[in-house]
C-alpha cells in the first residue's frame, strides 16, 4: 500500500476528524469562566466610566456581543455531553446565559444529557416554541424520560406531531414508574420472522437507513410479536444466506418485564455481559427493549444516590440558593447532632471515673472511633451486596455471625496494638485490659450493626444507605464510652 497521500479533488470537501475528549471539556469550562469574568469586570469598569452614558451602553453592547460570539465559538465546537458537563459546572444565572448561546441542533441531545437536577433551570430559560422544537425530533421514549419536567401544554403540543405509533409509546413509556424498566426501554429495534431466510433479512436491513443504537441482535417474533428468539448480528453476517431465521436463532436469551427494577436489570446485563436485552410483557409480546446506554446511566446514577445517601443527602445543585442546600442537609445533620449529644450525655454520667484517671479521656475516643470504622467496613460490604441481590433472609443470619467472626479476629490483633499504646502511655496493664477489652466489644458491636442496620431499612422498604452511617456512629460512640468507661469504673476504681 503507497504511503503517499492521496490529494483531495478540486471542490471536493476535507472532513477532518475530531477526537473527542473528556479533557476537551475541561479546558473549555476553563475558558468560558474566563471569559464570563473578564466580561463581568469590563462591564463594570465601562459602567463606572460612562455612568449614565448612552456611550456606556454602547460599548457594554459591543462587549457583550464579541464575549457572545467567544462562548458560541468555544461551546457549540463540543459534543453535547461535554455542554451538559459545562453546563452542570456553572452557577444557574450563568448556566442559563450560557445555554441561550448553544446551537439549536444540540438544545434536544443537552437536555437528555444534563442531570436532572440542573435540566430544570434549563428549561425554565427557553420559552415554548424553543421546548416545542428542541423535543420534536426526540423519541417516544425520550420525550417519556423529560415529561416530569415539561410544562403539560408543551407535552401536548409535541403530542400532536407524533403519529398514532408514537403517542401510544409514549403514553405507554410515561405509565410505568420511575426505577423500573419500563422508564428506561426503547421503542427503536429489529424485529424479523423467524420462517424468512438471512438473505431476505440482509435485504430488509439494508433498505434501513440506519439501525438503532447498540443494534448487536435481532429480535425474531411471530405474528403476535411474541419473541421467539434473537438472532445476532455476527450469526447473520457468517452464515449462509440460504439459510432460514429458526435454523440459526438463539433461543436462550434474557428478557426483561417493563416493571422489573432498573437496578435488577443493570445486574443482569452486568452478570451476562449484555449490550442489549428485549422487553416483553406478561403476554410475552415484544414491547421494547433495554440497551448498554441506558444500563450505564442506571449504574451511575445508583452509585452517586449510594454515596450521597450515606451522609444522609439527596442530589442537589451546588450552585443552588443557600436555604435549598440548608433543607437538603439539616434533617440528618440535626439527627447527628442529637445522636452526638446523647453519646456525650453518656460519657458525663462517668465524669468522676474521668476526673480521678484522666487518661481516660483521650483512650475513650479511640474506642468509639475503631467501633465506627469496624462497622463502616461491614456497611460498605452489606450495602453493596444488597444492591447485587446477594443478601437473602436465609442467608442474613450467617452474614452476622461471619462479620463477627472476621471482626473479633481483627480486634483480637488490633486491641492488643491499642492496649500496649495505653500501657505505654499511663503505665498502667489495668488499663491496657480494659482498653483491650472494650475496643473488642465495640468493634463486635460495629460489625454486627453494620450488618443489621442496612438489612433491616432494606426489609421495610427504606434506602439501606441513607442515613446508615449515621446510626451507625450514634451506637458506636454511645456504646463505646458505656463499655469502656464502665469497665474502668468497676475494675479501676
Amino acid at each position: 500500500m503507497s504511503d503517499t497521500p492521496v490529494k483531495p479533488e478540486e471542490g471536493e470537501a476535507i472532513v477532518i476528524p475530531r477526537r473527542l475528549d473528556p479533557e476537551d471539556a475541561q479546558l473549555a469550562l476553563q475558558q468560558l469562566q474566563s471569559i464570563l469574568k473578564r466580561q463581568e469586570v469590563v462591564e463594570a469598569l465601562a459602567h463606572r466610566q460612562y455612568e449614565e452614558d448612552d456611550r456606556s451602553n454602547l460599548l457594554e453592547g459591543l462587549l457583550h456581543r464579541q464575549h457572545e460570539n467567544e462562548i458560541k465559538s468555544i461551546v457549540n465546537d463540543l459534543h453535547p455531553s461535554d455542554i451538559a458537563f459545562i453546563l452542570e459546572s456553572l452557577p444557574v444565572n450563568e448556566r442559563q446565559a450560557v445555554w441561550q448561546l448553544v446551537s439549536a441542533e444540540h438544545d434536544a441531545d443537552v437536555l437528555l444529557e444534563v442531570d436532572d437536577w440542573a435540566r430544570e433551570s434549563l428549561i425554565q430559560s427557553m420559552d415554548h416554541q424553543d421546548l416545542i422544537a428542541a423535543t420534536g425530533n426526540m423519541d417516544a421514549d425520550e420525550i417519556a424520560d423529560l415529561a416530569a419536567d415539561l410544562p403539560a401544554d408543551v407535552i401536548a403540543e409535541v403530542q400532536k406531531g407524533l403519529t398514532d405509533e408514537e403517542r401510544a409509546q409514549l403514553i405507554e413509556a410515561m405509565g410505568y414508574p420511575e426505577d423500573t424498566v419500563g422508564a428506561i426501554m426503547d421503542f427503536e429495534m429489529v424485529r424479523v420472522r423467524e420462517d424468512v431466510s438471512l438473505e431476505v433479512v440482509l435485504r430488509y436491513l439494508r433498505r434501513l437507513h440506519e439501525l438503532p443504537d447498540h443494534t448487536d441482535q435481532i429480535f425474531v417474533v411471530d405474528r403476535q410479536d411474541k419473541l421467539q428468539g434473537t438472532l445476532s448480528l455476527s450469526t447473520l453476517l457468517v452464515r449462509e444466506p440460504d439459510m432460514l431465521v429458526s435454523d440459526v436463532m438463539s433461543t436462550e436469551y434474557l428478557t426483561l418485564n417493563p416493571l422489573d427494577s432498573d437496578a435488577d436489570a443493570a445486574g443482569a446485563f452486568e452478570r451476562y455481559d449484555l449490550v442489549s436485552a428485549g422487553v416483553v410483557d406478561d403476554q410475552g409480546r415484544l414491547i421494547g427493549r433495554v440497551t448498554i446506554a441506558e444500563v450505564v446511566d442506571v449504574i451511575q446514577e445508583d452509585s452517586q444516590e449510594q454515596a450521597l445517601s450515606r451522609a444522609g443527602l439527596q442530589e442537589e445543585d451546588i450552585f443552588a440558593p443557600v436555604f435549598s442546600a440548608l433543607r437538603n442537609r439539616a434533617p440528618w445533620l440535626f439527627v447527628n447532632l442529637c445522636t452526638a449529644s446523647i453519646a456525650s450525655l453518656v460519657a458525663s454520667r462517668f465524669e468522676d471515673t474521668v476526673s480521678q484517671i484522666v487518661i481516660l479521656a483521650f483512650l475513650m475516643s479511640i474506642v468509639a472511633g475503631i467501633g465506627g470504622n469496624s462497622g463502616n467496613q461491614t456497611m460498605t460490604m452489606i450495602i453493596r451486596a444488597l444492591a447485587v441481590g446477594r443478601v437473602t433472609s436465609s442467608n442474613a443470619w450467617r452474614l452476622v455471625k461471619r462479620e463477627l467472626t472476621v471482626t473479633l479476629m481483627v480486634g483480637a490483633c488490633g486491641s492488643l496494638v491499642a492496649a500496649s499504646f495505653a500501657w505505654a502511655i499511663s503505665g498502667s496493664l489495668a488499663i491496657a485490659a480494659v482498653m483491650m477489652t472494650a475496643m473488642i466489644c465495640n468493634m463486635l458491636i460495629g460489625a454486627a450493626l453494620g450488618v443489621l442496620i442496612p438489612i433491616l431499612r432494606d426489609r421495610f422498604g427504606k434506602d439501606p444507605a441513607m442515613g446508615s452511617s449515621v446510626l451507625l456512629t450514634f451506637a458506636t460512640d454511645s456504646l463505646g464510652f458505656l463499655i469502656f468507661l464502665g469497665l474502668a469504673t468497676l475494675f479501676l476504681m
